[in-house]
């Protein structure tokens, strides 16, 4: 016994397990009646539970963390053509990372298959999926045109939309959160000063005290996924294993589009290098990134291999660098937009054309409010998910997979960090030393 302490992730996946086996069993031995009683009135508000400390810190957590991430611009008056280039750049690349997500589930279909008895069941299990605070046919009875969609975008309060985050279909709402927490990020990076510090100091506090009230409830993951996996394999059987596959498949997929093609295309038409011989140069902040699944823990190494061996000035890569292991997470982007399109799909709800436009914009927003370190994206995809009616609680369908995900897309998000690092510093006017020599 060497003492090491078994990472929680390996206890959610060992969750996972027993859940799908336990289910299976009971559904085999238990008559469906007795078991239906367990799965509504014990297995599933158990589980739920975990979901419910997250919901919790949702709303003040999407506003500090996103405000945090795009307040860390707090430089840009003294760096000015770099800190607009890196948040342009980092909106434009992250809104490409979700368009190849959306398009590829839409494309594949990964959570169409299940047959009408077990979506019926489904729908049982996760009520919010359709009979919500605004039910699907409602929505698409009361649909908006894009153009009234993306002007409520913009709050005329945003203490009310904060407090019926989860009751708005579409337009205002989280969105409107979101919007406002941008623009305040923005105004308080524009007013650093001694007396904007205390602010500062506020939103970095609770995000703290944030964070900590999701480790604990993350504590309880384990526990909280083993029931809600057998009260969906007790539903369903093993034919939710079938989707899940496809769904792991498109994510992978994606993001290695993102990876080895939109990298590849800004790194060869924008920066010059060879792309291949770029991503050589960073395969060791790329592997520490795919073990560490944490932005934030591989930034020491992305900043002296940007440094070292791709010649990037220090001034820019620590700007650009720690500004994107924040706030530039591409993967965590394309992710997101994934899981919520494939649990939609997987549960039934269909969604409308300006509801995925919505999708896209919140991703993008949330993997710049998204935290550097492994799960940091679970809060945010369960407000994606509230926000186009999708009981937040389905989550749980993805979760035993999440932790493989999580590395590959943290692969992409370091990846792409240095690449806007290099795009930037060549664009001021520095080469990108590609050579073999050290």
């Amino acid at each position: 016994m060497n003492g090491r302490k078994i990472p929680l992730y390996v206890w959610i996946f060992v969750g996972l397990i027993a859940g799908v086996a336990a289910g299976i069993v009971a559904r085999r031995y238990i008559a469906p009646d007795t078991l239906k009683g367990w799965t509504e009135n014990v297995t599933t508000p158990i589980g739920k539970v975990f979901i419910r400390l997250i919901f919790m810190t949702v709303v003040p957590l999407i506003f500090t963390a996103l405000a945090l991430g795009v307040g860390q611009l707090g430089e840009l008056t003294r760096l000015g053509r770099i800190g607009v280039k890196t948040l342009l750049f980092t909106i434009v690349v992250s809104m490409i990372a979700v368009m190849i997500g959306v398009r590829l589930v839409n494309l594949v279909q990964p959570g169409k298959g299940l047959s009408d008895e077990a979506k019926q069941k489904l729908t049982a299990t996760y009520e919010k999926a359709k009979a919500g605070p605004v039910s699907q046919v409602e929505s698409a009875k009361k649909a908006k045109s894009v153009s009234q969609t993306l002007l409520e975008i913009i709050p005329e309060n945003p203490i009310e939309d904060a407090a019926t985050a989860f009751n708005a279909p579409r337009g205002g709402g989280l969105l409107s959160v979101m919007f406002f927490a941008l623009i305040f990020g923005l105004a308080l990076a524009s007013t650093r000063s001694e007396k904007t510090e205390p602010v500062v100091r506020f939103l970095e506090g609770l995000y703290e005290v944030l964070m900590k009230i999701i480790s604990w409830a993350m504590m309880l993951a384990p526990v909280g996924v083993a029931c809600l996996m057998f009260s969906l394999a007790a539903t369903l059987g093993t034919e939710f294993m079938a989707p899940l596959a496809k769904f792991v498949a498109v994510v992978i997929i994606g993001l290695a589009l993102h990876q080895f093609g939109v990298y590849s295309l800004i790194l060869a038409f924008l920066v010059r290098v060879n792309p291949l011989a770029f991503f050589r140069r960073i395969q060791e902040i790329m592997l520490t990134a795919f073990a560490t699944a944490s932005s934030n823990a591989t930034l020491p190494t992305s900043l002296r291999v940007s440094q070292e061996k791709l010649g990037i000035p220090k001034e820019i890569s620590n700007f650009v660098l720690t500004l994107g292991s924040t706030a530039n997470q591409n993967g965590t982007a394309l992710f997101e937009g994934v899981v919520v399109l494939f649990l939609a799909q997987f549960l039934g709800v269909e969604l409308t054309l300006t509801q995925q436009i919505v999708v896209v914009l919140m991703s993008v927003l949330a993997g710049i409010g998204t935290a550097g370190v492994p799960g940091g994206s679970l809060p945010m995809i369960v407000i994606l998910m509230q926000s186009v009616g999708i009981d937040g609680a389905a989550i749980v369908i993805i979760l035993g997979v999440d932790r493989i995900l999580d590395m590959c897309r943290t692969t992409v998000n370091v990846s792409g960090d240095v690449t806007i690092a290099a795009y930037v510093a060549h664009s001021e006017g520095h080469a990108i030393k590609l050579a073999d020599t050290e």
